[in-house]
């Protein structure tokens, strides 16, 4: 947007996981009046260089003019809107309006709307697809719905966060582009894992049979950011497995609610399952690659090539 102030309005901003660290620090560094809570507060702090105050609550955000929430999951964000301790709790009156950038189920972001509907405030839901690289790299992509005013209101801090927002329309309606995204980024990277099996058990090592997909019709964003971790096993957490599991189990739950068959949604379900009985927690949802390799009787071998993650650009 032209002649945005990103002052005009104070924020709040809560959770600064790996994502929401990121996103919140685009917030500051855009010269935003930005002030953060955490549940663990030592990993907010380095937000104050560059310009947000931390608070020890999401009380203590009551009276900015919008608050922002990144958090783990459906509880956690009615916990910190409407909780005991939550924002709506403070004293300094509510926000304005509300954005929800948490992948969430259509019950939870109905819950916090209608909480916050309450009070007079706006909601607005805002589920993002990136990781916190491509939040670095200014990629992020986001789908919001609610008032149309209200994201017009602050389509400008969605802007300052990555390549700008996709609004779909009113209520819920993100929420199932988000969740539909997520299934398809399961199934994609079960796929993808398949066929660079397939192709080093033939003989083409995974560098350059990536470079070709990555070159082709074929290759995105996403397949070619995840190119250096699967090509040297570097398994940096992005996005966990069991993440991956509950936003595979939101999406079959709205297939059952709809009726809409998904059977390689219910058999990618079930081999994030495995990779998570096999020991896979706490790392990357890349290691999907070690269980296929496992699986084909293949010993993989970091390459140690230097490939690019398509971000740089």
């Amino acid at each position: 947007m032209t002649d945005f102030d990103p002052t005009r309005h104070s924020i709040g901003w809560i959770g600064a996981g790996r994502m929401g660290y990121a996103m919140a620090e685009r917030l500051a560094k855009a010269g935003c009046d930005i002030a953060v809570y955490n549940r663990t507060r030592s990993k907010a702090e380095p937000l104050a260089d560059a310009g947000a105050v931390i608070v020890d609550a999401p009380a203590l955000l009551a009276g900015r003019d919008i608050v922002f929430t990144m958090v783990a999951a459906s509880d956690d964000l009615l916990e910190v809107i409407s909780g005991p301790q939550g924002v709506l709790s403070g004293s300094g009156g509510p926000p304005a309006i509300f954005i929800d950038c948490t992948s969430v189920s259509e019950e939870a972001s109905a819950q916090a709307r209608a909480d916050v509907g309450r009070v007079g405030a706006a909601f607005l839901a805002a589920p993002v697809s990136g990781n916190d690289h491509v939040v670095k790299a200014g990629k992020l992509s986001i789908v919001a719905s609610g008032p149309r005013e209200t994201y017009d209101e602050v389509e400008g801090y969605l802007e300052i966060l990555g390549r700008g927002a996709s609004y779909v329309g009113e209520g819920e309606l993100a929420r199932f582009c988000k969740i539909s995204h997520n299934v398809l980024l399961g199934i994609v990277i079960q796929s993808l894992v398949e066929i660079t099996v397939l192709a080093e058990k033939a003989g083409v090592p995974r560098h350059a049979f990536l470079e070709f997909i990555n070159n082709s019709v074929m290759g995105s964003m996403f397949t070619r950011y995840k190119t250096p971790a699967l090509v040297n096993l570097d398994y940096t957490t992005t996005f966990t497995p069991p993440l991956l599991r509950k936003d595979l189990d939101l999406g079959l739950s709205a297939a059952r609610k709809y009726e809409v068959p998904m059977p390689l949604a219910v058999t990618t379900r079930e081999i994030i399952q495995t990779l998570i009985g096999n020991g896979y927690r706490d790392t990357d949802f890349a290691t999907l690659l070690e269980l296929q390799a496992k699986a084909s009787n293949l010993e993989l071998v970091a390459e140690d090539v230097d490939v690019g993650t398509g971000l740089e650009d």
